[in-house]
């Protein structure tokens, strides 16, 4: 299908005959609404216009933006009791950390890291702590930056003590992450099949439930690219159902699942 293929040049994505669903549950009104009356218009169109506004409104609109404020809750335990414990200890001269949170969705998953480090305010004074969280979607990145979710969107797993905390209700429309929190956290728009982020190598990266949309090919060469873009000693969290089979960039951490560590690297020992 033309549309699968014009999606799949612009993301990587692979839109599987088992996702074609999502091509007419979505594309039907975005057709609509743009007086647009076939998917063959409209990859015509795309083929032959410059429209880029069209094309990113097309991408956003296939996208699975999928997400929720600490989404695995064993998962973020297991970064709050674990992994931070761990950098924590290997950057005591550095003081610095740095974390990407790849394929971030609307952002719930970068400022979730940030209240782990905002509620451990006295143990991280003095450090400087840089999470950066990034999507190919233009729409879920301006949601992120703009820090205001839906109420159904703050019930999907933020505990009431922590949104009351951190957040501020806005009238008729939800509530705002806080200043002090949105801090932590820079966002922008990229493609996890170029290059990294700028900025110098991350501690930690996040890249859950992204390889699942990808071809072995782009897989490797997604994971070519984080390689490139980890510390020596960093770690790589996936998804529970991901691995980084097929790469001999990275092995399998030694103590915690779902962790990954670049293949030269030695692991790091647990803070006391």
């Amino acid at each position: 299908m033309a549309i699968a293929r014009l999606f799949e040049q612009a993301t990587g994505q692979t839109l599987s005959q088992d996702r074609f669903w999502r091509i007419g549950t979505t594309l039907m009104p975005f057709c609509r609404a743009r007086g647009i009356d076939s998917f063959d218009q409209l990859a015509l169109t795309l083929e032959r216009s410059a429209d880029r506004e069209l094309s990113l409104d097309m991408i956003d609109a296939l996208l699975n933006n999928e997400t929720s404020f600490f989404r695995d809750a064993g998962v973020f335990a297991q970064i709050g009791q674990a992994l931070l414990p761990r950098l924590a200890a290997a950057r005591q001269r550095e003081r610095r950390l740095r974390i990407w949170s790849a394929a971030c969705s609307t952002g719930q998953e970068a400022y979730s890291l940030a209240m782990l480090f905002a509620e451990q305010g006295d143990r991280w004074a003095g450090w400087r702590i840089d999470i950066v969280g990034s999507d190919i979607s233009r729409s879920a990145v301006e949601q992120a930056r703009s820090g205001l979710y839906t109420q159904f969107e703050v019930q999907r797993g933020l505990p009431i003590r922590q949104l009351i905390a951190w957040f501020d209700p806005v009238l008729d429309q939800g509530w705002r992450v806080k200043p002090q929190l949105a801090a932590y956290v820079a966002f922008q728009r990229h493609n996890l099949l170029g290059p990294p982020p700028a900025g110098g190598r991350f501690d930690l990266i996040l890249c859950r439930n992204a390889l699942l949309y990808f071809s072995p090919e782009r897989r490797h060469q997604m994971l070519e690219g984080l390689a490139l873009a980890i510390a020596p000693d960093g770690g790589l969290l996936l998804g529970a159902g991901e691995t980084v089979q097929g790469s001999a960039r990275f092995v399998a951490d030694a103590e915690l699942p779902m962790v990954y560590r670049p293949a030269a690297s030695r692991t790091v020992p647990h803070a006391a």
